[in-house]
């Protein structure tokens, strides 16, 4: 691999440790792109450039994972993201048992064993 070719999945780490949530935008078509990479799915055009996400969003699928103790259960969660794409991740903030689908969220960066994580947390009801 070049050190000149462009790797959007390292874009996207570095920015989440500026505590940035970015996400990538097609110039032509304006629809929103994730995960990072070099050409829109749909169109294939080039044209990606990163802009700042709005980390809202809502629940759109959850699983809870089941952990012996002493562990602790956790939460996988699909968020579908008021600019349309879809992503995997956690909620934070509330028992596993309390995350629901149509749930609320809003993003946050959180550091987790010394690297930048994007998690969710849920969002005051009115």
């Amino acid at each position: 691999m070049s050190s000149q070719e462009v790797r959007p999945d390292k874009e996207f780490e570095a920015f989440l440790a500026d505590e940035r949530f970015m996400i990538q935008r097609s110039h032509s078509s304006g629809r929103y792109v994730f995960y990072p990479r070099v050409a829109e799915p749909v169109t294939g055009a080039r044209d990606l450039e990163w802009v700042e996400a709005s980390g809202r969003g809502t629940v759109y699928s959850v699983t809870i994972v089941r952990k012996r103790p002493p562990e602790a259960d956790y939460n996988v969660v699909l968020i579908d993201l008021d600019e349309g794409p879809r992503l995997m991740s956690r909620v934070d903030g509330v028992g596993v048992d309390s995350v629901r689908i149509g749930l609320n969220v809003q993003a946050k960066i959180i550091i987790q064993d010394g690297a930048p994580l994007l998690v969710f947390m849920p969002v005051p009801a009115g």
